[in-house]
């Protein structure tokens, strides 16, 4: 009973008298924590687009530092994205929110995107070398 007191009081560690393994594992708890909850929220933004335009499938594109971009296409051929801070967590939210994920975004996948005028007119405009965005002003 005595070495147990002791070894909790040591924080874990066996006695060596430091806290560092507690810590370890009360950050990494909470960094679990927090994942968890942002796969939950992405995942309910997923299922919220999805049920907008009548299901939805999607890519995970890997965006260095940056995260993990999850592309959305809907059925309607609307789409959007949404970043996720890791890989692990587009993943999981990709998974809970039952998103079929394709490896690439080409062929069958990519040709169920419908563009819009607004898409259209900022692809020309960065093209021809006008405002990258209409809706600024000048």
């Amino acid at each position: 009973m005595a070495e147990t007191q002791q070894a909790d009081q040591n924080g874990g560690d066996g006695g060596t008298g430091g806290t560092g393994g507690t810590v370890d594992k009360r950050a990494r708890s909470r960094h679990e924590a927090r994942a968890a909850r942002t796969a939950a929220r992405l995942a309910k933004q997923i299922g919220a687009f999805a049920g907008k335009h009548g299901g939805a499938e999607g890519q995970l594109a890997y965006l260095g530092q940056a995260g993990t971009r999850i592309v959305l296409v809907g059925e309607d051929g609307t789409w959007g994205d949404l970043v996720a801070p890791t890989h692990a967590v587009a993943s999981a939210a990709a998974e809970r929110a039952g998103l079929t994920v394709h490896d690439s975004f080409d062929g069958e996948f990519a040709a169920k995107v419908r563009t819009g005028p607004y898409e259209w007119r900022r692809m020309a405009g960065l093209q021809l070398g006008g405002r990258p965005d209409d809706r600024r002003p000048a």
